[in-house]
């Protein structure tokens, strides 16, 4: 016995793996001390095992859950909420080089001779209390603006839509890096035992700029923190249903027998993925009877169909999946994120924003509505926008009835409501030809932090070491826009 001890472990091994026990032992009485000592040693350090880097908030969070509704191909701002009655007085002028000042633009309008102004041919007014400018194409969200919080003055690094996109959904412009979900998984866990953490749900039959699935990935993470995709159809979630023939006790008598090699497997080698794998397995397994139960929404009541509209009755539409989200939250899923494509517009504008804006604009304001009137708002948190925004100049040919814009990372505009955001409140302000930002800039980093700030997360104690390097979210930046908190 002892000669067999001696030849698989050495005396540093020994020595390492006593010392992390007694370590973990430790820190598990000062989270939980009435528990820690109240259970079996070989329980105690299971739980250990299980524990996330962070597991619970830096401090008490004001958000509980998130549902992020992304407008994939960047939305304008000019055309939706941005009021710049200068640009119409100015119609065909081109843009004035004192207000540009040699700013970057993409290839595809460089080549132009000019950048002729193009002021927005749909009409604004202000709403609410508040006096917030929406154009008539939102008439659903004019109607909600005191419960919204604004930021006008959103800016970002990159000025083409891959890397725009995966850096406001993982801080960085390059593949690699675990998105905001994984994060908020990774740090904070899961708030039930029979839905994944993380959901996402794509718009079906949309064509666009395309979204890969790295966009919602845990990159370095731990399998288990990357998003799972819900779909529309028979198959809410691929390969999740048991093949013809096997029994839900065939299935579960299986998974038994392979916890056991792989309990086998990871005291062999103390690879976590050993056991995030099994996890994996095993939310699967639950997943089989909680995902057909949460996606049937035949029940909802006509009045919450018409809340949303009438496409929420066909499973897979952007209105379908802003029910979908409200059903998830009430389950307890802690980050909800929806991709809507279709608003890269750089010709047909005016015809093509009013198709997104019919698609979206009711039910994003239904979500916000119903979450408010089940008392859901006061713990979750609803993002509204896209990568960055678009030129106050026109791309390419200029009439009277049609033009199109450019990408403008230099500014843009994206809305919040709910949880520890204020309520009919605007932060930001652009020129008068919205094209630079005049008053307190938000970056894409400090958004991040923000958001994690709200679920109660440091941002630069979110953490995890990866080839050498503890990475986060924010990278080395970021700071908390604390003026538009409550």
């Amino acid at each position: 016995m002892c000669n067999h001890w001696s030849q698989k472990f050495s005396r540093r091994d020994f020595l390492t793996k006593t010392s992390l026990g007694l370590g973990g032992l430790t820190f598990a009485s000062l989270v939980d001390p009435l528990n820690i000592f109240s259970q079996p040693a070989g329980k105690a350090m299971e739980e250990m095992s299980r524990q996330h880097v962070l597991g619970q908030p830096h401090f008490l969070p004001r958000v509980k859950r998130v549902i992020y509704l992304f407008q994939s191909g960047a939305p304008s701002q000019l055309e939706l909420f941005e009021y710049k009655p200068i640009l119409n007085s100015m119609y065909g002028q081109d843009l004035p080089e004192s207000v540009r000042q040699g700013s970057r633009i993409t290839g595809m309008s460089s080549g132009q001779a000019s950048f002729p102004l193009a002021g927005s041919l749909f009409d604004f007014k202000q709403h609410g209390q508040s006096g917030a400018f929406v154009s008539d194409l939102m008439p659903y969200t004019a109607k909600i603006v005191d419960d919204l919080c604004f930021i006008k003055s959103m800016h970002t690094d990159a000025i083409n839509h891959d890397p725009a996109t995966t850096f406001i959904q993982s801080g960085s412009q390059f593949p690699g890096r675990p998105s905001i979900g994984s994060w908020v998984s990774y740090g904070l866990g899961s708030d039930n035992d029979t839905l994944p953490t993380f959901v996402v749900l794509l718009t079906k039959g949309k064509n666009g700029q395309p979204l890969y699935s790295r966009l919602w990935g845990n990159a370095f993470l731990p399998s288990e923190h990357q998003g799972v995709q819900f779909r529309a159809g028979k198959s809410p979630v691929l390969y999740l249903a048991n093949p013809p023939g096997v029994e839900p006790d065939t299935r579960r008598e299986q998974l038994d027998q392979l916890n056991l090699l792989h309990e086998l497997q990871y005291d062999e080698f103390e690879d976590p993925e050993i056991r995030a794998r099994m996890a994996q397995y095993e939310m699967a397994y639950r997943m089989q009877t909680s995902v057909p139960d949460v996606m049937d929404s035949t029940g909802e009541p006509d009045y919450i169909y018409k809340l949303y509209g009438e496409d929420s009755r066909q499973p897979g539409t952007f209105a379908a999946n802003c029910l979908l989200a409200r059903r998830l939250v009430e389950k307890g899923v802690k980050f909800i994120q929806l991709y809507h494509r279709g608003w890269d517009q750089h010709d047909n504008l005016p015809k093509n924003i009013a198709t997104q804006c019919r698609e979206t604009d009711q039910a994003s304001a239904g979500l916000i509505l119903d979450l408010k009137q089940r008392g859901l708002l006061e713990d979750t948190l609803v993002i509204w926008g896209g990568e960055f925004g678009r030129t106050s100049y026109s791309q390419g040919r200029l009439t009277e009835t049609n033009y199109g814009r450019d990408h403008h990372p230099r500014c843009f505009t994206l809305f919040m409501a709910g949880a520890g955001v204020k309520k009919g409140f605007t932060y930001g302000a652009t020129d008068d030809f919205g094209y630079s930002i005049i008053q307190n800039p938000v970056h894409v980093h400090d958004f991040q932090a923000t958001l994690l700030h709200l679920m109660g997360i440091d941002h630069k104690r979110l953490t995890y070491k990866f080839q050498g390097r503890r990475f986060r979210l924010t990278d080395v930046h970021g700071e908390v826009v604390s003026k538009i908190l409550t």
